[in-house]
């Protein structure tokens, strides 16, 4: 066995400070790694040392296989934990970590090769007697032998990359005529995040269950499963709510898939902590999807039902200990969610956001967990993923679990910039949810159809109400102290929507807010710190409360509202100009479809800016001529800056 001394975490986040707890529990050093973008972040100063790898963008930082493994070396570490997404499923990592002396906390460089090739794992499933889904691996990746496996497998037909996973380069398609494009982009993303435009086609089971189940295996031939993670609530094939055990899985299921899932684990020799991910019709069929070769974001969930750290796990079977429990010892207690707490705009295609995180306050209590990398007055940059945290909750049983999620997520603030939690509490409270009737397509067809859930939520004329109130306590100063009566007219604007406000004050104490014709019976108020008390129709109820300048963020019941009081000496912003085409987030311009002097129809896509994993097509609003492109393939851009211009057309 190999005792390791000095871990270095070749990640950031809220995963990099997850291993470091464990770590730090077992006695091993820390050491952090950073880009420029995250020299202040809580991952590094939670290390007993970090070093600086490189600049902001991936590809300078955390993708610099040599700058990381040269940081290990310099800080002394003697062992590498790789994490998951970056070089955690990069074969030729792995081995440059062997090559260095360094121990590779995960599985061989052969085992992520075998699986990391989606086409050729699932040749290699077949062999095993794995079931897999009907589909075309082949190398041929022209265009016209692709169209004619599709034909040949019948649509809808699933594009996946070859080379990876996590939703990047996946597309589904209805129908032939919408192949060419779907093709790609998907082969433009897959090159992207994986430096290998190669895809698959497979046959898109509908309605179905995204079941993974969580393995473990040592190198004195020891492999077992954990039981099943259910991830089918999903948004674009990125999973956004995972379970333990699943709602749908039967003992007969979970006995049959964990044993395909060793069974593919031990095709391929392998050791560590992965994930085989299998698609389940409603029947109970179950087809091989692809094996994830390392620690996956949804493992809290696991750890919660069978009361195992598999991070101390993967630590010990590393360092080459044997397994600490057998398939016998894994017994699944009570139920667990996971919801990933994204900054993103569930309500705009859930484009990912960035920005200063003004205010954090996580959940605390029984039953509840919180991994997170952010701090309180730290940055969302546009060059990583948008997730700020997994909140997770554990319960008796799954109505408990769901419970206890929801209340959480209530009571988890971010403020600063938009978030998912809105939409998380909505979905968790959903009668698909509660039902256990979520399937991978339902929250895409609710998009598709526009279905409520997926609407934003308008503050009512309460929240307008204490917004002013709030702005009212704060500029007065605790009231009039007079005995008579006083009339305070606050102007409030969110979003489109403006109203004129004026609270009312009787003998130093709150009598009411008027807006219009509408009198709204708010009392007793009291502003501390951050907090707003008041009284409606005889009940006490409290809202969190932040001012940054001339805006109040009032936060109610799991509802985030950002109301601004317009200064009447500044002009209002100038609407948006059609001619002006510009950046909607910071990001990478991934590809440019116009020249100048090109005639362009309104809804034409001129270009494609790729942030946080989501591509954002930037479309022409008006007919015209394209007088100047800002932009070009592979460059750097900042939300608001310019891409391109079009001269309209006056026939």
């Amino acid at each position: 066995m190999t005792a390791i001394r000095s871990l270095l975490i070749a990640n950031r986040g809220e995963i990099a400070c997850r291993i470091m707890r464990t770590a730090n529990r077992m006695g091993i050093a820390t050491v952090a790694v950073h880009s420029d973008a995250d020299a202040d972040a809580p991952h590094v100063k939670m290390a007993d040392r970090a070093v600086r790898i490189g600049g902001a963008l991936p590809a300078e930082s955390y993708l610099n296989a040599a700058a990381v493994i040269e940081a290990a070396h310099k800080a002394g570490a003697d062992a590498l934990h790789p994490g998951y997404g970056f070089l955690s499923e990069n074969a030729a990592f792995a081995e440059a970590c062997a090559a260095a002396g360094l121990t590779f906390v995960g599985p061989p460089a052969a085992a992520i090769h075998a699986m990391g090739d989606k086409a050729r794992a699932k040749r290699l499933m077949s062999q095993a007697g794995v079931p897999v889904v009907p589909g075309y691996e082949g190398e041929d990746q022209s265009a016209e032998t692709l169209a004619r496996a599709a034909e040949r497998i019948g649509y809808p037909v699933l594009i996946k990359a070859a080379a990876g996973g996590g939703g990047r380069g996946m597309r589904k398609v209805e129908r032939a005529g919408d192949l060419a494009a779907a093709l790609e982009s998907a082969a433009r993303e897959a090159e992207n995040a994986f430096g290998d435009p190669s895809v698959l086609i497979e046959k898109l089971i509908t309605d179905a269950r995204h079941i993974e189940i969580q393995v473990f295996a040592d190198r004195h031939g020891n492999t077992i499963h954990l039981g099943e993670r259910d991830c089918s609530a999903q948004r674009r094939h990125q999973k956004i709510v995972e379970e333990a055990p699943s709602p749908f899985v039967t003992p007969a299921l979970r006995l049959a898939m964990g044993a395909d899932a060793v069974r593919a684990a031990k095709a391929v020799g392998y050791e560590g902590a992965g994930t085989v991910e299998f698609i389940v019709a409603q029947d109970g069929t179950y087809h091989f999807l692809e094996m994830n070769t390392r620690l996956q974001v949804e493992h809290p969930v696991t750890e919660m039902v069978t009361g195992f750290d598999l991070v101390e796990w993967q630590l010990r079977v590393a360092a080459g200990e044997r397994l600490p429990a057998g398939q016998d010892e894994v017994i699944l207690t009570g139920h667990a969610i996971e919801a990933r707490f994204y900054a993103e705009d569930p309500y705009d295609g859930f484009r990912p956001q960035s920005g200063r995180i003004l205010r954090w306050r996580p959940a605390e209590g029984d039953g509840i967990g919180i991994d997170s990398g952010v701090a309180e007055g730290g940055v969302v940059t546009p060059f990583y993923d948008p997730m700020i945290a997994k909140v997770v909750a554990r319960g008796a049983d799954r109505a408990e679990a769901i419970a206890r999620l929801v209340a959480a997520l209530r009571v988890t603030a971010v403020v600063g910039l938009v978030t998912n939690r809105e939409f998380l509490i909505d979905l968790l409270s959903s009668e698909a949810f509660g039902a256990g009737a979520m399937t991978t397509g339902l929250i895409d067809r609710w998009i598709a159809e526009g279905d409520g859930i997926l609407v934003a939520p308008r503050p009512g004329s309460l929240d307008f109400a204490l917004a002013a109130v709030a702005l009212a306590m704060r500029d007065g100063g605790g009231w009039f102290r007079s005995s008579g009566r006083a009339h305070c007219p606050i102007t409030l604007v969110h979003g489109e929507e403006r109203r004129e406000t004026v609270v009312h004050v009787e003998r130093g104490r709150l009598a009411g807010v008027s807006m219009g014709g509408e009198a709204i019976a708010v009392a007793q108020a009291s502003l501390r710190e951050d907090r707003l008390e008041f009284s409606v129709d005889g009940v006490t109820r409290r809202a969190g409360v932040l001012f940054t300048g001339r805006d109040v963020h009032l936060d109610r019941d799991g509802r985030l509202f950002a109301f601004h009081e317009p200064d009447p000496l500044v002009r209002p912003p100038a609407p948006k100009d059609p001619r002006r085409i510009v950046a909607p987030v910071s990001g990478v311009v991934r590809a440019v479809g116009v020249v100048a002097g090109q005639q362009v129809k309104a809804g034409d896509m001129l270009a494609m800016v790729e942030a946080m994993k989501m591509e954002n097509a930037l479309h022409a609003a008006i007919d015209g001529v394209v007088t100047a492109i800002h932009v070009a393939s592979g460059g750097q851009v900042a939300a608001g800056q310019m891409i391109a211009e079009i001269e309209p057309d006056h026939g």
